[in-house]
């Protein structure tokens, strides 16, 4: 059986930003009819939050609300997003063999399978990527930027899509490590170093009293601003293709 055409993928991938850790609320439980999440065992179900189970504290993040914007732009096609970001990963583990303890997984190799596995259901319209702050250290963010573009390449190899948008985010203003502005400085400047890519800022949304991870009002509004980077990487048309 062909792919659907009409079945749009998003990979979401990263730390604990992107997996989520906000509180779970009522409007997180409500069901689109048309976004979908992969679940652990690799099946399709109806995606509420928390989409991700990374960790045990996964809680509300940005995908469930980005695949619900997306939804919304896209009326005659389904959502089909893929979790698969890692708590407190640093981006040297996000490399084939590569294994975290902290969530008894091999980060990279896990979404390329999981992908690979969608990618026979449907169409992969973009990567998300929240990562950054296990990497806001001394003698690491000054490598991140390059390491990224690594990734990337990569990613786009394995999965055999040269063009697939790939789309980061900002860290947030709240974490105050020093290191972090080489971090985010290092994102913004993604899309001149690479195509197909747009960097979403962060700047104004809340953390959950830790310094360290976005509220659920926070990630909720993040996955809105990663919609409108979606959309504004000039891919209206694609977006909107059903079959």
């Amino acid at each position: 059986m062909r792919p659907d055409k009409a079945f749009h993928l998003y990979l979401l991938i990263g730390q604990s930003n992107m997996a989520g850790r906000g509180a779970v609320a009522s409007q997180d439980q409500q069901i689109h009819p048309r976004v979908f999440a992969l679940d652990r065992d690799c099946q399709w179900s109806p995606a509420a939050d928390p989409i991700h189970f990374d960790k045990p504290i996964a809680g509300v993040g940005p995908g469930l609300t980005f695949g619900k914007s997306m939804a919304e732009h896209a009326p005659s096609v389904r959502i089909g997003l893929i979790p698969c970001a890692a708590g407190g990963s640093p981006i040297t583990v996000w490399r084939h063999g590569c294994y975290w303890d902290q969530t008894d997984s091999a980060p990279y190799d896990n979404a390329i399978h999981r992908a690979r596995l969608a990618m026979t259901q449907g169409a992969l319209k973009s990567i998300l990527w929240h990562q950054g702050e296990s990497d806001s250290k001394e003698n690491e963010a000054e490598l991140y930027e390059g390491r990224l573009v690594s990734l990337i390449n990569t990613l786009r190899a394995d999965l055999g899509m040269a063009d697939v948008p790939f789309v980061v985010g900002t860290l947030g203003d709240f974490f105050d490590q020093p290191e972090a502005r080489l971090v985010n400085a290092a994102l913004r400047r993604i899309p001149q170093r690479v195509r197909r890519t747009a960097c979403v800022e962060s700047t104004g949304l809340g953390h959950l009293g830790d310094r360290l991870h976005f509220s659920a009002e926070a990630a909720r509004e993040l996955g809105r601003r990663y919609a409108q980077a979606m959309l504004g990487l000039g891919d209206k048309e694609s977006i909107q293709t059903t079959r």
